[in-house]
């Protein structure tokens, strides 16, 4: 109840919307569960888990053809909606405009990524492409969608929204760093799997996920929207979940190699 009463201090009011309140709920309860599949290697078929728990004979995508159809429709929503919604003649609503450019930097980064960052070594499933597809794109249009429906809404009491840049900026700039590190373990043509090394992967194998997580903690914190917040806990059980499966992966391919005191996500903790 505690929580409760204080969560007005912090959140807009919901709106009277009963997409955003179905989506808060479907895409958290989502987002949990798929990282609940992972830890139990029922795997999202991308990456070093294609064909891992399931037959390779499935219809796939080349990881760069994926990858690009995971993040493009996202990258044009936020696109189109910044444009539309930053318009100097009318003025616009600051925390709005910083939301939409926070997703719109976010997938950006990834498109950029996925041309010019990474390597490749596999396939991704279509079976798991399409809904991934939808996930992003569905979430991106209701961030946005909630954040509008809030404009006219009284401010919550706590202002986070710099607080909310601030995460978002280094969440974003340690996931490109530690992808830069994983994209020069291997040499061009190289399909071989190796232990990364540097920055924060002597302490957790996937702080690329743990500064994502920051990431969309960031974007919560700018939103101040029960479906942000929503959005942003069942993301982090998914990367918790899916960060929990590479590392029992790594301690499975590499055994003694592996330093068992390196931890999935968190520092010293998990």
């Amino acid at each position: 109840m505690v929580i409760i009463s204080f969560l007005p201090t912090l959140l807009f009011r919901p709106p009277s919307s009963l997409f955003v309140t179905a989506m808060s709920i479907l895409s958290c309860l989502l987002l949990a569960f798929g990282g609940y599949n992972e830890t139990k290697g029922k795997h999202n078929q991308y990456s070093k888990f294609f064909g891992v728990g399931t037959s390779k004979d499935q219809e796939k995508l080349a990881s760069r053809n994926g990858m690009l159809l995971l993040y493009t429709p996202a990258l044009l929503i936020a696109l189109v909606s910044l444009i539309a919604f930053y318009d100097r003649d009318q003025g616009h609503d600051l925390r709005l405009v910083m939301v939409i450019s926070a997703l719109t930097l976010h997938f950006l980064k990834r498109v950029f990524e996925v041309l010019l960052v990474h390597q490749y070594s596999g396939y991704m499933s279509l079976e798991d492409v399409v809904p991934m597809t939808l996930s992003y794109t569905t979430s991106t249009a209701t961030t946005i969608y909630a954040q509008y429906l809030s404009v006219s809404s009284l401010e919550p009491s706590v202002d986070l929204k710099y607080v909310g840049a601030m995460l978002f900026l280094v969440g974003i700039s340690g996931n490109f760093y530690h992808h830069c590190i994983l994209s020069n373990l291997r040499k061009k043509g190289d399909r071989e799997y190796k232990i990364p090394k540097g920055g924060l992967f002597d302490l957790v194998i996937c702080p690329h996920y743990l500064f994502e997580v920051l990431e969309f903690v960031g974007v919560s914190c700018l939103s101040q929207t029960m479906y942000s917040v929503s959005f942003t806990f069942g993301t982090i059980c998914y990367l918790a979940g899916r960060s929990y499966a590479t590392r029992k992966w790594y301690v499975l391919k590499f055994g003694g190699k592996f330093n068992k005191d390196v931890k999935a996500l968190i520092p010293y903790i998990f």
